[in-house]
């Protein structure tokens, strides 16, 4: 099974990447699901129904979420009625939406949950206890699970991949929308990467406009952060899972930029 996972697709310019670079991903991966985390494809803060229905339209065919999974209100119109949208699983119990699908196209299925860390982010219900808990309920279904996990500190990030080596096809980590260049398959099987990075700005600051990112650092003054603007950086992550034991079989970083694109 070949999946491919997009990194934190941020506002309009990151839309603009995923739309430009998705015939290019399905001609040379050829994946079998592509998965995208959408949690800043609003105006860098959540999600609208039309930009979840445009990115499966252009061959998406799972979105996680985040931190930023209800910033927008629209999210609370929908959620509750788009099984390939999941948000952090471990939200307290009753949150609308899910925290976990499984998806299925030609015939394959390969489960996507969505966890949030809690270093430096909201203190939600422990991610480690609530990826044993969806683990055990998702392998009745299928062996191909992939977990993104949406969290702050690296060190948490790298403890989950430990604690689910094994468990799991691939542990890929959000949220920080900088690429980490620590891929590798661990000693049990699970495919593991810290932050699979973003889509988006080249030029802003993790997606914003750097000036008003900028002033704050030198500041310590309140500014409105608002996305940036200009050309794109792609960054996703392919996979390649053994589908008798599913777990991986290769782990592979992708980093595009949109005048590489062009020149290709």
């Amino acid at each position: 099974m070949k999946v491919v996972f997009i990194g934190d697709i941020v506002g309009s310019v990151g839309r603009k990447a995923v739309k430009e670079m998705m015939p290019y991903v399905r001609k040379k991966w050829r994946p079998d699901f592509i998965i995208a985390n959408g949690e800043n494809a609003a105006g860098g803060r959540g999600i609208t129904k039309q930009i979840a229905h445009d990115l499966f339209e252009q061959g998406v065919h799972g979105i996680t979420m985040g931190n930023h999974t209800w910033d927008n209100k629209d999210i609370f119109d929908f959620i509750d009625n788009e099984p390939r949208l999941v948000r952090p699983a471990n939200f307290p119990e009753g949150t609308p939406g899910r925290g976990t699908a499984v998806l299925k196209a030609d015939g394959k299925e390969l489960a996507i949950i969505n966890l949030q860390g809690r270093t430096f982010l909201p203190p939600l219900d422990c991610p480690f206890q609530k990826a044993d808990e969806l683990v055990k309920q998702v392998a009745k279904k299928t062996k191909h699970i992939l977990v993104d996990f949406h969290a702050e500190a690296t060190s948490e990030k790298i403890a989950m991949g430990w604690h689910l080596d094994g468990k799991v096809s691939a542990v890929v980590g959000t949220h920080t929308h900088v690429q980490s260049h620590d891929e590798r398959i661990l000693p049990q099987g699970t495919a593991y990467v810290t932050d699979v990075g973003m889509v988006g700005p080249r030029d802003g600051i993790l997606g914003m406009e750097r000036t008003a990112v900028l002033q704050k650092f030198k500041t310590q003054l309140p500014v409105r952060f608002q996305v940036d603007e200009g050309k794109w950086h792609f960054h996703a992550v392919y996979l390649e899972i053994n589908s008798q034991t599913g777990l991986a079989d290769r782990i592979e970083l992708i980093r595009y930029y949109e005048d590489q694109l062009l020149m290709e």
